[in-house]
């Protein structure tokens, strides 16, 4: 049930920061309706916004929020990351740890995405086990980006396993490094956006990045290095025994992935599954577990993931009240 409609007027009036602050055509207010579920009308500097109660004041606040640091262009991005922002500012503080990357401005949006930089810092291996949008990878290439700077270690190597989402790809042309391509395209993505093309294309040149397969770990010691297993949910114990065994000395470890997205042949066991039962007590290794409200995405992902949550959730009771009591 709807309460009453909100008024706010924005004071004092700035026509320059009320442009802003409503983008194009309005699109950064379609950008607030969406994150909390409202409705906002606008005529000049005055607001009306329909919602549930909460909701309604929420989006009241990040009005005033963003007509505050409205004095230049707001992106689409800078909306959804303070959106991010704001949902938290009820949390306890904590310090983010700096990285020394391309982005000055890269920090934890979260608590848990501070709590998992710090234990990436503070921990030889460490798993971010959530669903996508909760930059799990993302902050995992920006430590080890940090490490490279910092020079605490001598080289990045990141890997994942070679496994399509539910398709068959078949047969790929060209050379080993452009049939793992497709794969490992998001780490790419995340390295330029942190170093730079030129950067990382003279990293690779000197093998100080090094972007392979799982299957060609086996067999390898990695010393001073990073490490980074991304999509991990795929692997099969066997594999993740094999990667976590790799590590040499001087070497850290980040292992991230999607549970509720795996990928493997109906009936496989997922390696990170049985990692994290079997390693969650270990002396040396930590587990962030990501929930919805850690998506750093458009504010529907958030949504997809929790309704996602709550199907399943229905799913598995329905079918534990067919099987009926264990006997």
């Amino acid at each position: 049930m709807k309460a009453r409609p909100l008024e706010l007027v924005l004071e004092p009036l700035d026509n320059t920061r009320l442009a802003n602050l409503c983008g194009v055509l309005d699109e950064n207010l379609r950008q607030l309706e969406a994150a909390y579920d409202v409705e906002i009308a606008r005529r000049g500097d005055r607001f009306r916004i329909s919602g549930e109660a909460a909701q309604s004041q929420r989006a009241v606040t990040a009005l005033r929020h963003f007509y505050g640091v409205a004095k230049d262009h707001l992106s689409v991005d800078v909306i959804q990351l303070g959106l991010i922002e704001l949902a938290n500012r009820s949390q306890p503080e904590q310090g983010a740890p700096a990285l020394l990357t391309r982005k000055s401005n890269l920090h934890g949006r979260t608590p848990r995405q501070i709590t998992y930089l710090r234990q990436i810092q503070d921990h030889d291996i460490t798993f971010g086990i959530g669903p996508a949008g909760t930059g799990k990878t993302y902050l995992a290439v920006a430590s080890a980006v940090d490490a490279l700077e910092r020079e605490t270690v001598a080289r990045i190597v990141l890997t994942r396993p070679a496994v399509e989402a539910g398709e068959r790809l078949g047969f790929l042309p060209g050379d080993l490094a452009q049939k793992v391509d497709p794969y490992l395209r998001p780490l790419y993505d995340a390295l330029y956006d942190l170093m730079g093309f030129e950067r990382v294309a003279r990293a690779f040149e000197r093998q100080v990045i090094e972007i392979a397969p799982l299957a060609y770990m086996r067999g390898r010691t990695l010393n001073n290095a990073f490490i980074i297993l991304d999509e991990a949910q795929n692997t099969t114990p066997e594999q993740m025994k094999m990667f976590l065994t790799r590590m040499g000395i001087g070497s850290k470890a980040v292992i991230t992935g999607d549970l509720t997205q795996v990928d493997l042949p109906r009936g496989h066991k997922s390696g990170l599954g049985e990692a994290r039962k079997i390693l969650r007590d270990v002396r040396g290794i930590a587990i962030t577990d990501f929930l919805a409200e850690d998506v750093v995405r458009h504010p529907l992902v958030a949504r997809i993931v929790s309704a996602y949550e709550r199907f399943e959730a229905e799913r598995d009771a329905e079918e534990a009240l067919r099987r009926g009591p264990r006997t």
